[in-house]
């Protein structure tokens, strides 16, 4: 005989919306719960923020703590314009970057279920593969059909021609979604080659700069110049705030306004905003540490290489590359057990590499001796 608790659980169970019962979360890296280990597999900037953000986000824990903050984060907006060379009008602040994809599906993006079968693009959000495996399930939460296209073999990304004559790419589409730098693949794209693509499109068209200050150029100014592009970045990967979740994006007067209409309120933290500000002071520090995770990524691609790897090209702050004499994730086991995390995809098409975050050069020289062992075992 069933329980009275259980029974009512099931109940419960049951009343959960078949959409959401169907959705695959997000899968994040490892985040270890034992001390000790050497953390290179979710892409954090290994260098600690400026000592003038540390100082302004503690001086910030005070009395105000009781208060809401700025609810559009609007000091912070007028800093980026400066910095961007556009109007506060055209930046929009989010609880990190993935919160600004998600409300730029929610505003542009229509369900599946709302649509006639002849207009599914008005549904559509597509996005070249491999990409930010956050992006289908942003899509699928909202009841919107994911769209995955390939990129070339190489990574690389495809001319606007090419996706015309494959007919794959949906240049109507409602949002469409490019990682650049490519994440997680690491590979750069050309200005040029992805104002080509904005060119051809007609619908929202996102590009996603989160591992841009370690690439050779950014498309900011398309996002200026274009009224359907979209920049998002993001004070995590570069800037070193992971921890307070501040991310934005640069866009249009008009996507900028639909953007705070479905806004949550609230919906940036006041010290992350506090720490946010404070670090585009601090703009010297960060790009200091840029030059030094580059350096640090070039030597570890060569000494990889020289151990038989196959590292793939980055612009980004991670390589990806496949280990010699055994699969992949054999290889991640035996890190780990080494006491150093890196990140493994299932996904078929980057399933034979692994992807390594650049840590400070102590951390990498720990991996390169892990994988130096590991190598003479296997």
């Amino acid at each position: 005989m069933k329980s009275k608790a259980s029974s009512k659980k099931k109940g419960v169970a049951s009343r959960v919306r078949p959409l959401v019962q169907g959705l695959h979360a997000y899968v994040p890296g490892e985040q270890p719960k034992i001390r000790g280990l050497i953390k290179l597999n979710t892409n954090e900037n290994p260098y600690p923020p400026a000592p003038g953000v540390l100082k302004a986000t503690r001086a910030a824990v005070d009395g105000r703590l009781r208060l809401y903050p700025n609810a559009t984060a609007q000091a912070l907006r007028t800093k980026l314009a400066a910095l961007h060379g556009c109007a506060p009008e055209n930046v929009f602040i989010g609880n990190g970057s993935d919160e600004v994809l998600g409300y730029l599906i929610r505003a542009f993006v229509e369900p599946v279920a709302s649509v006639p079968a002849g207009e599914l693009g008005k549904a559509t959000v597509q996005y070249l593969w491999p990409c930010y495996s956050l992006y289908p399930v942003l899509a699928e939460t909202h009841g919107a059909r994911p769209k995955a296209v390939p990129l070339l073999p190489d990574y690389g990304l495809p001319t606007a021609a090419a996706l015309k004559r494959g007919g794959q790419w949906d240049f109507e589409a409602a949002l469409s979604l490019v990682t650049t730098p490519n994440a997680p693949t690491g590979r750069g794209y050309t200005t040029d080659e992805l104002e080509a693509l904005c060119r051809a499109q007609k619908g929202v068209i996102v590009l996603d700069e989160a591992y841009v200050d370690f690439a050779v150029e950014n498309a900011m100014s398309l996002a200026i110049r274009y009224p359907h592009v979209v920049v998002c970045r993001t004070f995590s990967k570069a800037f070193s705030l992971c921890f307070q979740r501040v991310g934005y994006c640069i866009a249009h007067a008009d996507v900028v306004a639909a953007l705070d209409r479905v806004r949550d309120s609230y919906n940036v933290n006041g010290l992350g905003q506090v720490a946010a500000e404070a670090t585009l002071d601090q703009l010297p520090y960060y790009r200091r540490n840029f030059a030094r995770i580059i350096a640090t990524r070039e030597r570890l691609r060569r000494e990889l290489t020289g151990l038989g790897w196959k590292v793939l090209p980055s612009q980004t702050n991670f390589l990806l590359a496949e280990p010699p004499g055994a699969p992949a994730r054999e290889w991640l086991q035996k890190l780990r057990e080494a006491r150093i995390l890196v990140r493994w995809f299932t996904a078929p098409e980057v399933q034979q590499y692994l992807r390594i975050t650049i840590g400070t050069d102590t951390e990498i020289d720990a991996l390169l001796k892990a994988v130096r062992r590991s190598g003479k075992v296997a």
